[in-house]
């Protein structure tokens, strides 16, 4: 990884070698999968004095329903055993289904039966939670009970100001990990060179290869069925990224909303829906699963891809290569717009994941658990496993999974170690270290990591937003409504826009936009933003500060 990243140089510093080598030479295998108990509860036999006195937690957990089923639940699987045998406290896990995480905490919320430890990546819902004053501030506790969390606050204060809130106190607690690639823009480089074209620079000269890509027959069928790019879900998102677009942003040390460069973002993509170089329906791929299809099939030159430089990625690059074997994908550095250049989302390298119930009865045992969480030791085996069982050291010194065991054991437990610090790995957190170069779709995915990353993660060409959302502020609830239903009437005027042909243009959206933003009561959250940053921005973590940390 390129730049002068500091939370790079740091990596060394962080990881705590007595207790990796603990990690490594522990040759207990977690305990079998079991049937899944109803209630979720660990197994328990006739507790000794001093097992009495543990601690009872609660805490959540994300169903994605990606266990193997002979492997158990979310609840109830050989890793919630390894965790309370091994852990200070007794946990009772309660799912949560991923895509419907919000919904289900706040009917748990309601009810009284939300759990004592909260895992989730929404940093608006947290925000709400905050502002109704159901989550506890963690201060005290972690100065009392806290010894491995407490060192990372002191090591990296900027995972402490992200936690915090406008009261001055900390709610959020977090992990840090190295700058890493998320979104990715794949391009066809075998299509760039049968049709002579370079690498576009400007989103001028991506234009100009969008459209030969769909006019050009790049595939050589002698049909007109390839299209240039990709607008639905992250291929639309990296357009927006071009223009340097979100919807708020800040521009001459205020924060405001970004008319013009919404504007530009779908004056651009209205042309290319206009000119049809983008599939009609892209409005109703709402996952992105059909370009995606249309990617691995040959027909789509270009394709935002979610985790394009991880696994995510590796598995859709497997399945172009298999339809197409002398295809050859390249990533490219966003085109530079009107409003300069700039990177698609990346992952954070610090990130709140956990809140605590305002209601939960016992801080010490909680604390003591998010401690055991972020040992080094406790994430090394969530992710790799037991030595010799699941994983092994490889040449480069980094775990090498033993397939197809890890995979079948191991691959889905990214959701028990949301408290875990890759940071602590250093090279080896990274998914290119877990690739055999010695193979040649691992040897050209590895390509395709390195240039992402020189894409990407550097701080000429910053992430398109500003600030990071864990810093951002939770609105009143009137407000928020406000927002809800204002940001809805714009994206559905800005959706008509594209499709909606000359007879409405971009600047009769932009009026629209502005007058439905407007009815919704939106200069009111105009206002409360623009109060806010100008009030906190010392305090505000941005984006800027990823490349320096």
């Amino acid at each position: 990884m390129k730049g002068n990243n500091k939370l790079k140089a740091g990596m060394a510093m962080v990881l705590v070698t007595g207790a990796l080598l603990a990690a490594c030479s522990n040759k207990e295998t977690p305990a079998a999968s079991e049937k899944p108990a109803e209630s979720g509860k660990p197994a328990t036999s006739q507790p000794s004095p001093s097992a009495a006195k543990r601690g009872e937690i609660t805490a959540s957990i994300y169903d994605r329903g990606n266990i193997p089923a002979e492997e158990g639940t979310p609840i109830k699987n050989r890793w919630t055993d390894w965790l309370n045998k091994n852990g200070p406290t007794d946990v009772n896990f309660i799912s949560v289904p991923r895509n419907e995480s919000e919904k289900k905490l706040n009917v748990l919320l309601a009810s009284g039966g939300a759990p004592d430890i909260m895992f989730e990546y929404s940093a608006p819902f947290k925000n709400q939670l905050y502002s109704q004053k159901q989550l506890m501030p963690l201060d005290d506790a972690i100065n009392k009970y806290s010894t491995e969390y407490k060192k990372l606050l002191e090591k990296y204060p900027a995972l402490k100001k992200l936690g915090m809130k406008d009261d001055g106190k900390l709610y959020g607690l977090g992990y840090v990990a190295p700058l890493d690639t998320n979104h990715v823009l794949y391009v066809r480089n075998d299509w760039l060179k049968k049709l002579n074209l370079s690498v576009p620079q400007t989103t001028e000269e991506l234009y100009q290869v969008i459209k030969a890509f769909s006019a050009q027959d790049p595939d050589g069928n002698g049909k007109k069925d390839t299209y240039g790019i990709n607008l639905s879900f992250v291929g639309g998102q990296i357009v927006s990224a071009m223009f340097g677009y979100s919807e708020f942003g800040v521009n001459g040390g205020n924060y405001v909303h970004q008319w013009d460069r919404a504007a530009a973002n779908y004056t651009f993509k209205k042309k290319l829906y206009d000119d049809g170089l983008v599939d009609k329906d892209f409005l109703t791929d709402n996952s992105g699963e059909k370009a995606q299809q249309d990617f691995v099939n040959g027909k789509l030159g270009m394709f935002g891809a979610n985790g394009g430089a991880n696994a995510l990625g590796y598995k859709v690059y497997e399945s172009f290569k298999k339809n197409n074997p002398d295809g050859e994908i390249i990533a490219i550095p966003l085109p530079k717009s009107e409003f300069g250049q700039f990177s698609p989302a990346i992952n954070p390298p610090i990130f709140i994941t956990t809140v605590v119930n305002a209601v939960a009865k016992d801080p010490e045992a909680i604390i003591k658990y998010i401690d055991f969480l972020a040992k080094d030791s406790t994430g090394k085996t969530l992710k790799y496993g037991i030595e010799g069982t699941h994983y092994q050291v490889g040449a480069n010194g980094c775990p090498a999974p033993i397939q197809p065991i890890s995979t079948k054991e191991v691959s889905w437990t990214a959701d028990y170690r949301m408290m875990s610090s890759p940071m602590a790995e250093g090279d080896c957190a990274r998914y290119i270290s877990q690739l055999d170069p010695s193979k040649p779709l691992d040897k050209e995915f590895t390509a395709i990591i390195k240039s992402s990353d020189a894409a990407y993660l550097q701080a000429e060409r910053p992430i398109y937003y500003d600030i990071d959302q864990n810093s951002m502020p939770s609105l009143p609830q009137d407000l928020l409504l406000v927002n809800t239903n204002g940001t809805k009437a714009i994206n559905d005027i800005w959706s008509k826009a594209i499709v909606g042909g000359a007879s409405y243009t971009i600047e009769k959206a932009l009026a629209d936009a502005k007058s439905a933003w407007e009815k919704a009561g939106g200069l009111k959250v105009d206002e409360f933003y623009q109060k806010w940053y100008a009030d906190n921005k010392a305090n505000v973590v941005h984006t800027k500060e990823w490349y320096t940390k």
